[in-house]
C-alpha cells in the first residue's frame, strides 16, 4: 500500500523572489543552455541588463554604452540618469519594483513588469551594481541574488548613469561560454534600431547610420536584385530586398525589442505585403512567389507591447496602444501608401521585383508534379528502411513557443555510428537519420535536386522543413561525423545542403556539429574524456601520470554506454554560425565551386597537421 502524502499548514511554504527564480529560471529567461544557441540564458541576462540602458537612450539620456565580457564576467556601463540611489537595491531585488510603472517616464519601453534585473541578480554568481547621480556615487554587491555588501554613499567625479557587473553563475549555466558573434548579433540589433547610439563591445565600436536599411545590408546571404527598399514613417520602420536565395527570411522588433518568433506585427506586415504587392501589379499572384527570396525588417513602436513570454521573443499586442488602431490597419495602412508609392518613383525596381515573382512562379510550376511523387517515395523508404529512428516528441507539437520541448535529430554517417547513438539516445526528444555515403555537393543546385536525390529528399523529409522552419521537428540539427578527413568532407557537404536550400535553417540557430571526445584516459578509480591534448595531459596530472589512454579514431569505436554520456546533459555543441562579413553564394563558391588556385593556396597555407596541433593545445 503507497505512504499517504501528509498534506498540512508545513506543506504550505513562501518562496522569497531569488528562490523563485532560481527554482524555475525557465520562467525568467526562457532555456539554460551553454551559450551554443543564440537564445540561451546567459545572452538573454545580458540583454535584460542592456536593456536598461537602451531604454535611458531612448528617453533622450545618455548616447553611448560601455559593454565588457572577459572570463564570463560582464560589465554594463551606461550615462544616462542612474538608478535613484535611495532605491537602486530594491530595483534589483524587490519584484514589481522599477521606474517603468510610471508610464510618462517610459511611455514606450521594452520592459514593464519589473523582472528583468532581478533574474540577472538571482541567476549570478556574483552581481555589482552602482549607479551615479550629481556627483554621488552608490554601490551594492550581491550573490545568488543574496546583498553582501550594501556601501555607503560617497562623492564621486563619475558621469553620471549605470554601471551593472554580474557573472552568471556556473551551478545554472554549466560549462557555459559566451559566443562573440552572438553577442555581437544582439548589440548590432540595438544599434540598427536606435541611430545615435554608440556601443563600445570590447573595443570595437558599433554603430549605424542608416538604421535597417543597415541591418539588411549586412544580413544578406546573396547579392540584392535591386536596391533596399527602406521606408520609414511614424512609429514604423521598414527595409525589403529580395536576393536568389530560398525561402523567407524576417527580423522584426518591437520598441527596439529583437522578436526572433515574430508575432502580430511580423504577421500582418507578410499579409500587407503580398496585398500590396497584388494591388501595385493588378495580378493575384500566389503568396508564397511574392515573398520567395525575400529578407526583410520591420520595426514598431507601441504603447504598453503584450508579449506572449517572460523573455519578449513573440508579440501578441493587437493593438498599438490603448487608443490606436489596430496592428493591422496600422501596418497594411503604412505599406499601401509608402511602398506602392516608392514602386511608381522606382519603376526599375518594380520591374526587377516582378521578374523574382514571375521566376518563383515557374519554379512552383514546373516542380509541382516531382513535390508529389518525391513525397510518396519518402514516405515508403523511410518505413521499409528505417532511415529515421524517430523520437517520441516534435518540437513543433505544441504551438507555444513557452510549453515547447527540445528536440535533437543526430544526422550520422555509418551503421555503426548511428547504432551507438540510437542505443544510448533519450528516445523521447532524441532521433537519428543515417547517411548512406556521402551526400551530393549541393553547391549551385536548383531545389529540384532536393527531391530528386533520395538522401537530401529523405533528410527535407525528416525535418519537415519543405515549406519553412515554422514546422521544424527538431530544433537542433545534430551533424555528428567523424574527426577525420571523410567525416570533416560530410560535414562540410550537409552545411553546403542547407546554406544552398534551407538557410534560415542556420540563420536561426538551429544546425550544430557535435564534439566527440579524442581521447578516453582512466585509471581503476577513475576515467576522464578528453576533447584536445590539452584535456588529455590535465587528465594525465589529475591521475598523476599513471593511466590507460584510449585515442578514440571514430565514433563507432565508442561503445553505446559510453555515448550517453557525450549526447546528455553533458553534451558538447559547437553552432554553425554564418559571418556577416561575406555572402553565403561567394563563401559556397570559394570553398564549394570549382577548383581554383585561390582555394588551393588558402588550403596550403592553413594546412595543420598532427604535430601542429598539438603543439598549439600546448
Amino acid at each position: 500500500m503507497a505512504e499517504e502524502t501528509i498534506y498540512t499548514d508545513d506543506s504550505i511554504r513562501s518562496l522569497d523572489w531569488k528562490e523563485h527564480i532560481r527554482l524555475r529560471p525557465g520562467m525568467y529567461i526562457g532555456k539554460l543552455g551553454d551559450g551554443s544557441a543564440y537564445d540561451d540564458g546567459i545572452y538573454i541576462l545580458l540583454k535584460e541588463v542592456v536593456d536598461n540602458s537602451i531604454d535611458e537612450f531612448v528617453m533622450g539620456n545618455g548616447k553611448t554604452v560601455d559593454i565588457s565580457i572577459k572570463d564570463r564576467q560582464v560589465k554594463v556601463r551606461d550615462y544616462g540618469r542612474g538608478i535613484p540611489l535611495g532605491k537602486m537595491i530594491d530595483a534589483v531585488s524587490k519584484m514589481n519594483t522599477g521606474g517603468k510603472y510610471d508610464s510618462k517616464a517610459f511611455k514606450k519601453a521594452v520592459g514593464l513588469n519589473g523582472v528583468g534585473t532581478k533574474a540577472v541578480n538571482a541567476l549570478s554568481g556574483n552581481f555589482i551594481v552602482e549607479s551615479v547621480r550629481e556627483g554621488q556615487l552608490k554601490k551594492a554587491e550581491f550573490e545568488r541574488g543574496e546583498l553582501i555588501h550594501d556601501f555607503p554613499i560617497e562623492n564621486t567625479t563619475y558621469r553620471n548613469g549605470t554601471r551593472v557587473t554580474f557573472t552568471p553563475d556556473e551551478t545554472i549555466f554549466k560549462n557555459y561560454q559566451f559566443r562573440t558573434q552572438f553577442v555581437e548579433k544582439l548589440l548590432w540589433n540595438y544599434a540598427f534600431l536606435n541611430i545615435g547610439l554608440t556601443i563600445n563591445f570590447n573595443g570595437e565600436k558599433i554603430q549605424s547610420e542608416n538604421g535597417l536599411k543597415d541591418l539588411l545590408q549586412q544580413n544578406l546571404s546573396d547579392d540584392p536584385l535591386y536596391p533596399i527598399i527602406h521606408l520609414m514613417g511614424e512609429d514604423i520602420e521598414v527595409a525589403i530586398c529580395h536576393t536568389q536565395a530560398y525561402g523567407e527570411e524576417y527580423h522584426s522588433f518591437v520598441n527596439g525589442q529583437f522578436t526572433p518568433q515574430g508575432g502580430t506585427h511580423q504577421n500582418e506586415f507578410r499579409a500587407a505585403f503580398v496585398k500590396t504587392i497584388r494591388e501595385f501589379y493588378g495580378k493575384d499572384y500566389d503568396a508564397s512567389d511574392i515573398r520567395s527570396g525575400i529578407i526583410a525588417s520591420v520595426s514598431v513602436k507601441v504603447m504598453e507591447p503584450v508579449f506572449e513570454s517572460q523573455t519578449k521573443t513573440k508579440l501578441g499586442s493587437t493593438e498599438v496602444g490603448p487608443d490606436g488602431p489596430s496592428m493591422r490597419t496600422f501596418i497594411h495602412d503604412f505599406l499601401k501608401k509608402e511602398l506602392d508609392n516608392f514602386l511608381h518613383k522606382n519603376p526599375e525596381v518594380a520591374e526587377q521585383l516582378q521578374r523574382r515573382i514571375l521566376q518563383a512562379e515557374r519554379e512552383r510550376k514546373d516542380m509541382a508534379g516531382i513535390k508529389q511523387l518525391a513525397k510518396k517515395r519518402a514516405k515508403e523508404v523511410s518505413l521499409h528502411n528505417k532511415k529515421l529512428r524517430d523520437c517520441r516528441v516534435h518540437y513543433n507539437d505544441e504551438k507555444d513557443n513557452e510549453k515547447k520541448i527540445e528536440t535533437t535529430l543526430f544526422i550520422t554517417e555509418g551503421d555503426s555510428a548511428s547504432g551507438s547513438i540510437t542505443k544510448s539516445r533519450d528516445v523521447n526528444t532524441q532521433a537519428v537519420f543515417s547517411l548512406k555515403g556521402k551526400p551530393l555537393n549541393a553547391y549551385g543546385l536548383t531545389k529540384k535536386i532536393v527531391y530528386e536525390n533520395e538522401e537530401f529528399n529523405l533528410l527535407q523529409a525528416a525535418l519537415n522543413i519543405e515549406e519553412g522552419i515554422e514546422n521544424l521537428r527538431y530544433n537542433n540539427i545534430v551533424i555528428a561525423t567523424d574527426a577525420d578527413v571523410d567525416g570533416m568532407h560530410i560535414r562540410l557537404l550537409l552545411i553546403t545542403f542547407f546554406l544552398q536550400f534551407f538557410p534560415d535553417v542556420i540563420k536561426n540557430g538551429h544546425l550544430f556539429v557535435l564534439e566527440t571526445p579524442l581521447f578516453r584516459v582512466r585509471d581503476k578509480q577513475q576515467t576522464f574524456y578528453c576533447y584536445s591534448e590539452s584535456e588529455k595531459n590535465e587528465a594525465l596530472i589529475n591521475l598523476k601520470g599513471k593511466a590507460e589512454i584510449t585515442r578514440f579514431k571514430g565514433l563507432g569505436e565508442i561503445s553505446p554506454n559510453e555515448f550517453k554520456f557525450f549526447i546528455g546533459d553533458d553534451i558538447r555543441l559547437s553552432p554553425v554560425i554564418i559571418g556577416s562579413d561575406t555572402p553565403v553564394q561567394k563563401l559556397l563558391d570559394f570553398y564549394m565551386g570549382k577548383n581554383t588556385p585561390e582555394r588551393q593556396d588558402f588550403i596550403i597555407e592553413n594546412l595543420k597537421v598532427e604535430k601542429d596541433l598539438i603543439t598549439e593545445n600546448n
